[in-house]
């Protein structure tokens, strides 16, 4: 068998494949007989290694990443679409590529109409998707989640599955036996959801209350947030901001920004809704003016806490 994974969700791409290595039999076996390819391989390494056979286990396992959605010479792939229906039974050829490949790509045709071949595409979840991602994941560990909890969730973390996979693995295991999960317990265990208001500090930026800024920046320095991760959500809101203006400028509405960027539709819109109340020159004069921050604290130069509070009252006047 081949078998051909590919798009944005490694996640789910990594869960499969450890999915059918736990079918391949003894795992200290089979990492024996497996052998990895990354990046820049020929075809020869590949059929030596698919032709070799496996030693003391039932099948050799091949995995090569990230080939097939770079430009390959035409020798190349035709001498892998000839080889491929011929590959030996006892060996599992997995191709994993981060890049989602068009329909019509070859190696695509060749394993949606093989016996031989099997051909997936793993896409990260948005908007409401992500949120029955999460409350499936929660539920698949015996636990439940209120919907707005999922959807706090999904707007503060993204798609990233990765890490939203570990956010539920704590929320289940804190409220075992205890209950859902609600939006008090994203807000005390998720730092993502906790800096949700981030949208409001902004919010009083961009409308120059400078009064609001400074009593919400204070608020959350007086909650015991870390200065230099509230520094890092200030960094990512304005990197979203520019990114949204640009498109905004060139058309797009909410919804495309949403899929462009791969946000949750909440996001976009607050996000579309925010840039209005900024020029792009000064978006970008901000954004030069955080690295500035970034150098002179990490030069001993500057306060944190001093350059923030600094920060929010010199924008929202």
């Amino acid at each position: 068998m081949f078998y051909l994974f590919h798009g944005d969700d490694d996640h789910s791409q990594r869960q499969t494949l450890l999915d059918l290595l736990a079918k391949l039999g003894d795992p200290a076996m089979l990492d024996l007989n497996t052998t990895r390819f990354e990046g820049n391989v020929t075809i020869k390494e590949i059929r030596n290694a698919c032709d070799a056979m496996p030693f003391l286990a039932p099948v050799r396992l091949v995995i090569v990443k990230d080939l097939l959605a770079k430009k390959l010479p035409k020798s190349f792939l035709d001498e892998l679409l000839a080889y491929l229906p011929q590959l030996p039974e006892k060996t599992r050829l997995v191709f994993l590529e981060a890049a989602e490949l068009n329909h019509s790509h070859a190696l695509v045709k060749l394993a949606e109409g093989s016996e031989k071949g099997y051909v997936r595409k793993f896409t990260r979840p948005q908007g409401s998707e992500l949120e029955r991602w999460i409350d499936q994941q929660v539920r698949g560990q015996g636990g439940r989640i209120t919907p707005h909890a999922a959807q706090m969730l999904a707007i503060n973390v993204g798609n990233d599955l990765r890490a939203l996979s570990h956010e539920v693995d704590k929320l289940v295991l804190y409220k075992t036996n205890a209950g859902v999960i609600d939006e008090k317990d994203v807000a005390l265990l998720c730092p993502y959801a906790a800096e949700a208001n981030i949208f409001d500090l902004v919010d009083a930026v961009g409308k120059r209350n400078s009064v609001a800024a400074a009593s919400l920046l204070q608020q959350k320095l007086n909650d015991g947030t870390d200065p230099f991760y509230l520094f890092t959500m200030f960094v990512r809101q304005f990197r979203l901001l520019i990114q949204v203006k640009e498109l905004a400028t060139q058309g797009f509405r909410p919804p495309e920004i949403a899929k462009e960027l791969k946000l949750h539709a909440f996001a976009a819109g607050k996000l579309h809704q925010q840039a209005n109340g900024f020029a792009m020159n000064l978006l970008e004069k901000v954004y030069a003016h955080l690295l500035d921050i970034d150098v002179g604290v990490k030069t001993g130069k500057a306060d944190m806490t001093l350059a923030l509070q600094l920060l929010v009252v010199n924008l929202a006047a």
